[in-house]
This record gives C-alpha cells, sequence and structure tokens, in this order.
C-alpha cells in the first residue's frame, strides 16, 4: 500500500505559518495603510494560509488575487509571487497538479527576475513536490538539490524532508527516517507546527513498514494531536488514513474501515481530490481483504477513476493495483489481464531505476563536498611554499571539470532524447490501452480480437447456451410516477450491480432495451455448465433486488427467464458495433420472462433437462402455459434447495 503524501511547500520568502494566530489581527494589518508592504502582504498571506488554504481552497484562491493587485498597484513583486503561490497550493488541495506547476513556475519567474535567492530556492522546491506528487522522482530531485544549494534554516528543514519522502518511496527506510529526523530537529528549533506534525507523520509511516506498530501510533498520535491544534484539515484527515493502514497491516479491518471512512469525509468536506481518491482505493482494498468482491470492485473504480483526472501516476498504479488483485480473485482473468498491463505501464513511467540511481548520485555528491570541506581545512595548514603548487592543480582540476561538463552536458542531450522516446512509447501504449478497453467494452474479448486482425467477425453457430431475459413489472407506471433523472440513476445502479454478476459468474452481457436486460452463457467461449451459470446469476440478481428495495423508497418487481438452445451470434452495424443473437431460442427465453413471476426465476423444458440432476437445486414444474407466438411450453420454477 502507498501511504497519502503531504509535502512540505513554500509560501513566501519570510512569509511562515504561525500557529494560533488572530485572523482578524492579521487582516486588520493588512487594511492598514500606514504599515509597509512588506508587513502588509505578510499579514494577508498568513490571513489566507492560516484561515482558508487548507479549509476552504476555492475561496483562499479568489482572496489570493487581491494580494496579486496589491503587489501589482505598488509594485511590490513578492506580494504577487505570494498570491501565485498560494493559488498554486489552492489547486494542490485540489488535486489539479498541472494548474498548480503553472502557478508556482509563475512565483518562480518573478523571484528570479528580483533576484531573490530566498524566494528562487522556496519556489524550486515547491515545484519539485510537483513532479513528486506526479511520480516523477528524477525531475523533482533536481528541483531538491537545487534548493539544498542554499543554507537557510527553513529551506534546509522543508527540503531535507521531501528527499527523505522520496527514499521512503523508494522502500529505503533508514535513509528516509535519517531525513525525516534531520527535518524535525530543525523544525523544532524553528517552532514550525505545521512542519514539526508533517515529519511526525512521516516517521510514524517508517516504523509502521518496519513493523514496530507502537511506536507507529504514537508517532501518528502526536501528529494528529498538532494538526487538530492548528485546524489543518488536510494533515487530519492524512494521519487518519496512516492509522487506518496501521491497523490494516495488523489485521484488523474493521477499525482499518472506520478509520479509512472518518478520513475520506473530511477529504469529501474539503474537497481535496488526491484525498478522496486515497481512502477510496484504501477502503477498496479492505472490502477485497475480506472477501467482498462487489464492493471491492466499486470502491477501487471510483478511486482509480479519480486518479486519472487527478493525473497521478503512483496513485494510478495503486488503483491497477487493487482492480488487478479483485478481479484475479474473483477468476475473472480477462479484466485481471486489463489492469497488470496498464500497471505495467505505469510503472515503466515512474523511473524507478532512474530515480534510483539520482539518489545515489546525490549521496555521492554529497560526500565529495563533505571530502572538499576537509581538504580545505587541511589546506590551510600547509606552508606558503606549497601554495603556488597547489594553485595550479586547481587550474587543472577547473580545466578537467571544464572538459567533464561539457562531457555531461553532451550524455545529457541524449538521456533526455531517450527518455523522451521513453515517455512517448509510454504514452502510445496506455492510449492504446484505452482503446482496446473501450472495445472490449463493446463486445467480447474474441470477437474483439478477431474484428482487430481481421477487420470484420464472421457470424458462428452455437448448437446450445443459456439466454437470461429480465424486466420490471409495472414498469410504465414506475416511469409516470419518479422524475426522468431519477429514473436513470436507478436503472444505472441496478445494470452496473447486474453486469458486475456477469462479470463475476462468467457469462457475456449482450444488452439492455429500456427496463429489460439479456445475457447469455456459452458464447462466445463454450463450456459445459453453461444453464448452471445463468441460473445462479439469475438468483443473485434476484437476491441484490431483494436487499435493495428493502432500503429504497422506489420498488423494482424484476422477473426473470431462461431457456438453452441454439442461437447465430455475430457483429452487426458498421459504425456502431454490436453483438447479438439471433435465433427462436432468443424469442423463447423472452417468453419464459414475460410468463415469470417477480421474485422467482422461470426456466423452460430445454433449461430443465440441462439442470434437473444438479443436487442443489429445486425445481416446480407449472405444466404446459401459453406463451404468445409459441403455444403452449413447458415451464419450471427453479430454486435453491
Amino acid at each position: 500500500m502507498h501511504k497519502n503524501i503531504i509535502l512540505t511547500l513554500f509560501v513566501l520568502s519570510g512569509f511562515f505559518l504561525k500557529a494560533q494566530v488572530n485572523l482578524d489581527s492579521l487582516y486588520a494589518v493588512w487594511q492598514d495603510p500606514t504599515q509597509s508592504d512588506s508587513i502588509r502582504a505578510k499579514a494577508y498571506t498568513d490571513y489566507i494560509w492560516d484561515g482558508f488554504l487548507f479549509s476552504q481552497p476555492d475561496t483562499a484562491f479568489i482572496l489570493a488575487e487581491e494580494l496579486l493587485s496589491y503587489g501589482l498597484d505598488n509594485n511590490y513583486p513578492r506580494a504577487q509571487a505570494a498570491g501565485y503561490t498560494l493559488q498554486g497550493v489552492s489547486w494542490v488541495n485540489r488535486g489539479d497538479y498541472p494548474q498548480t506547476l503553472d502557478y508556482y513556475t509563475r512565483a518562480l519567474e518573478i523571484y528570479e527576475q528580483i533576484g531573490d535567492p530566498g524566494g528562487i530556492a522556496g519556489a524550486l522546491n515547491n515545484v519539485g513536490t510537483i513532479y513528486h506528487n506526479q511520480g516523477d522522482y528524477s525531475k523533482a530531485l533536481d528541483y531538491y538539490i537545487q534548493c539544498l544549494e542554499t543554507s537557510e534554516q527553513n529551506r534546509t528543514a522543508n527540503t531535507l524532508n521531501n528527499i527523505g519522502l522520496i527514499y521512503d518511496i523508494q522502500g529505503d527506510y533508514p535513509m528516509a527516517l535519517d531525513y525525516y529526523k534531520q527535518s524535525l530537529e530543525v523544525n523544532k528549533q524553528m517552532g514550525d507546527q505545521n512542519q514539526t506534525a508533517n515529519v511526525l507523520k512521516n516517521i510514524g509511516d517508517i516504523y509502521m513498514y518496519q513493523g514496530d506498530y507502537p511506536k507507529a501510533l504514537d508517532y501518528q498520535t502526536q501528529s494528529l494531536e498538532i494538526y487538530k491544534q492548528i485546524g489543518h484539515q488536510i494533515g487530519i484527515a492524512s494521519t487518519i488514513t496512516n492509522f487506518g493502514l496501521i491497523y490494516y497491516k495488523q489485521g484488523d479491518y474493521l477499525k482499518a474501515l472506520e478509520y479509512y471512512n472518518q478520513s475520506l469525509e473530511i477529504n469529501e468536506q474539503i474537497g481535496e481530490q488526491n484525498g478522496i481518491a486515497s481512502s477510496l482505493t484504501h477502503i477498496g482494498v479492505v472490502y477485497q481483504n475480506q472477501g467482498d468482491y462487489p464492493k471491492a470492485l466499486k470502491y477501487c473504480q471510483r478511486g482509480y477513476e479519480l486518479d486519472l483526472i487527478i493525473g497521478s501516476l503512483k496513485r494510478q498504479k495503486d488503483g491497477c493495483t487493487c482492480l488487478y488483485d479483485t478481479y484475479k480473485a474473483m477468476g475473472n482473468g480477462n479484466k485481471a489481464l486489463k489492469y497488470l498491463e496498464l500497471r505495467t505501464v505505469i510503472e515503466d513511467s515512474l523511473h524507478a531505476e532512474e530515480t534510483s540511481k539520482k539518489l545515489q548520485q546525490m549521496e555521492f555528491q554529497k560526500v565529495m563536498l563533505q571530502d572538499s570541506i576537509a581538504k580545505a581545512q587541511e589546506a590551510s595548514l600547509i606552508q606558503e611554499a606549497h601554495e603556488e603548487e597547489i594553485r595550479q592543480e586547481e587550474e587543472t582540476r577547473n580545466i578537467s571539470l571544464g572538459i567533464g561538463a561539457f562531457f555531461v552536458l553532451l550524455a545529457g542531450s541524449f538521456y533526455g532524447r531517450w527518455r523522451y522516446v521513453r515517455k512517448s512509447k509510454a504514452s502510445l501504449q496506455i492510449e492504446k490501452d484505452r482503446s482496446e478497453n473501450l472495445l472490449l467494452n463493446i463486445l467480447p474479448e474474441e470477437i474483439a480480437q478477431e474484428l482487430k486482425e481481421t477487420g470484420k467477425a464472421a457470424p458462428k453457430k452455437y448448437e446450445c447456451v443459456t439466454i437470461l431475459f429480465t424486466d420490471f413489472k409495472d414498469f410504465t407506471k414506475l416511469v409516470a410516477s419518479i422524475p426522468a433523472t431519477t429514473l436513470i440513476v436507478e436503472l444505472d445502479d441496478i445494470f452496473g450491480q447486474f453486469d458486475d454478476i456477469m462479470d463475476e459468474v462468467g457469462i457475456e452481457k449482450i444488452e439492455t432495451i429500456g427496463d429489460a436486460y439479456m445475457a447469455a452463457s456459452g458464447l462466445p467461449r463454450e463450456n459445459p455448465d453453461h444453464a448452471l451459470r445463468c441460473v445462479e446469476a439469475a438468483f443473485r440478481m434476484v437476491e441484490f433486488l431483494e436487499q435493495r428495495n428493502e432500503n429504497s423508497e422506489i420498488s423494482w418487481n424484476m422477473r426473470v427467464g431462461i431457456h438453452s438452445g441454439p442461437v447465430v451470434a455475430g457483429v452487426v452495424g458498421k459504425k456502431k458495433f454490436a453483438y447479438d443473437l439471433f435465433g427462436d431460442s432468443v424469442n423463447t427465453a423472452s417468453r419464459m420472462e414475460s410468463n415469470g413471476q417477480v421474485g422467482k426465476v422461470n426456466i423452460s423444458q430445454a433449461s430443465y433437462e440441462l439442470l434437473k440432476s444438479e443436487p442443489d437445486l429445486a425445481f416446480e414444474n407449472r405444466g404446459k402455459i401459453e406463451a404468445k407466438g409459441k403455444g403452449e411450453i413447458e415451464m419450471y420454477f427453479v430454486s435453491k434447495k
């Protein structure tokens, strides 16, 4: 499992979060024209950050516009940069990374124009966090390393924390813990409660991954208490998620679900899209481990779809893993393979190997820097007679460095080209998978494959398949009694659940027409137990509706009919493909449904002959019943013994 990460951000150089501030006092300073530009801008930045940014990001974005205007009107670019940064953070809290990157880049450009080293370092860190969140750890490290070139205390603490996060994701827990503890020490010295809580949470995660659950709970509790004191809703939700993870890893699924649902509720209240996606996926994984696969699919799919909107590769990977594991446990190999392939493409895009090399390079540079300092101290003790020789050595080294830099730039251009090609291939693969998955939503896999390979799909005759029909009694009256939008939502929910049942049992959905649902077993891949599968699906559909009706104001009364016999199946149409069945067996199956009774499964004589030896089924002979256009047909009600 992958934890929900809150990365450390900067606002404006010198504009830092103050715990328990008085918002009214800050606003009064902002409105006071006798104060200097720097004091007024700082007060308003703190006002937006403390009062709105993490609880009402939309409002924070609008308020930051006023800070931008103030910077323009008073020729104070630092206020503009702070405004852009605040707006960027508001987009982070809404899960829109492209928008965030745009605003962080605007702030960086301003700091570079005015030559503010502190502001440049802070903006570099912020840009790094976005690449970090999108899974491009190599690019994130590039920005973090540039930020570390300054020695200002707050930049060191925050960037150390972010580098620790990368080691954390890579599974190098000792290194991650080392960076976190360095960051924690500096943050405590500064009295920065927000970042102290963040690092405490991250340290708790490390102990959790190492299996030291008491220590993990202790650090998470410390973090949660601070987040509650300063009213940091995103931090509260993230820490509560981590409580859920700790209990999940200990096998206490009920406790884990309790915390995950709390986190989901908070994230939905504040509109934190990344947190919502994370909570949904975590909940899905718990249901998967409990064997409740329909609920697992529901939550994992919702989380994955939101991850696609957000654009976070690492979260998409989590969603694909959840869906792959669930479909695999259900025995649905086709769907499982689909998400396994998607996950493979995403993993390739994350450049794990490249990131590992970057980390090694950074540590090497760190050691080299320490060696250089030691040598410089030693050199100061060398006698005056050797100084000329040292200067000559320095000149030689500079020449070597110049030559080395040239080759590094050359290698960088080749590497950039290789990386571009690799990313392009990954993007093409993802788009190819999307188009293929869309085709699989319309046609059975074997038919879709034939259509791709030959451009057409030949009709095929099946000697015996089993066809299932359902519809709802008094549907016309129901349509007249409820709004059209409510009707569509209801049908979508019911048919969506029916689709899941078909996938789980291994039956091919054919089509829906109004309130009618049609499916078939034994095609396009033939199987000997096609009649039994259809009956099992029918039982589950009836049970689902009975449970649903108990908790719904609208009562859906469904009839089910099943018949076995020969059909011809094939693709019809040129523009909008449809896989359909033809033959008298289809009409007979429809008559089984129309002559059935609500809540019962009505089958024909042909289906009865295939099922009568099944020990777990009971049959009620209804005798011969007149069916429209078919004459008298022998029918049976089938139920579980």
